[in-house]
């Protein structure tokens, strides 16, 4: 059983070094287009894919409960629609590394939802791990933000909590085993993607893709979103929300590395402490105590 449990840590930390790595792309991406319509191409095709696997497999369940479609429902709206939509608005908005830093608030969101809504109690010990790694987020990213910069704030945070949302929900519906994670991430992709089409629509109209850009949304699309969500779906069966929270902190760590190395940007010995306190809080959360607050 701890076994498993270690191939679930090591799948979701697989996870956030591809989302890390989208990050990158996002920005090289956002300089021709639109961050909504960028958002609705790459989860259309993602859905897509899933969509085809799940028709090889024999098919997406029909005739579900109404219960269990408004819960597939608000799971498609505010991991995809809201998490993601908002999240290429914040990057065209802020610095990837502003972005990233404010997404660092999101285990707070998740422990307090989980708190109302699962009436989950965590312990001393993992409640410090997310303190130590979220200081290590402030000491990583000191930034100051100027007025000017108060609605990619605003905007990214809301992705934070609506992420939170999405992974609370998801938790919640894995847990009563009523899909499979392969259908249960192509119905809510769908919804979410619906979303997007319609946000789109709103606030930017569709545009043209040049052929860097369909090569970064191809990737994103089959790797860093496809594959990659149905692994992370997967792995809230095992581990707690706020748990895969922390793991996404270490996203500090991963982005940075790769910035240094593709972007040539400098990482400082301020920075280094930043990263070695979130891997010390990612690592301390994973401890299981029966001590509870």
């Amino acid at each position: 059983m701890e076994q498993n449990r270690i191939l679930t840590i090591l799948q979701g930390l697989v996870v956030t070094f591809l989302w890390s790595s989208s990050y990158v792309l996002i920005k090289i991406g956002l300089s021709d287009i639109s961050p909504l319509f960028f958002a609705t191409v790459r989860y259309s095709i993602a859905f897509l894919v899933l969509f085809l696997l799940n028709v090889v497999k024999g098919g997406v369940k029909l005739g579900l409960e109404r219960r269990v479609l408004i819960h597939l429902i608000a799971v498609g709206i505010t991991g995809y629609t809201f998490g993601q939509g908002l999240q290429f608005v914040g990057l065209s908005l802020l610095p990837a590394v502003s972005v990233t830093f404010l997404l660092n608030f999101t285990p707070l969101f998740v422990i307090v939802m989980e708190m109302i809504l699962l009436r989950v109690k965590i312990s001393k010990t993992q409640l410090l791990g997310i303190i130590i790694a979220l200081a290590g987020a402030y000491v990583y990213f000191p930034i100051r933000f100027s007025s000017q910069e108060v609605l990619g704030i605003a905007i990214v945070l809301l992705s934070g909590m609506a992420w939170a949302a999405y992974m609370v929900l998801t938790r919640s519906f894995q847990k009563n085993g009523k899909l499979g994670s392969l259908a249960f991430t192509t119905m809510t992709m769908g919804v979410g993607c619906l979303g997007l089409v319609a946000l789109t629509l709103l606030f930017e109209g569709f545009g043209s893709i040049g052929s860097q850009s369909w090569a970064i949304i191809l990737w994103m699309s089959l790797v860093n979103t496809a594959l990659a969500f149905f692994a992370w779906n997967r792995t809230l069966r095992l581990l707690r929300a706020y748990e895969l929270s922390i793991l996404q902190n270490t996203m500090l760590a991963q982005i940075s590395i790769l910035a240094y190395v593709f972007l040539g940007e400098v990482i400082t010995g301020r920075m280094v402490v930043g990263i070695i306190l979130v891997l010390i809080g990612a690592s301390i959360v994973q401890v299981r105590k029966t001590e509870n607050l």
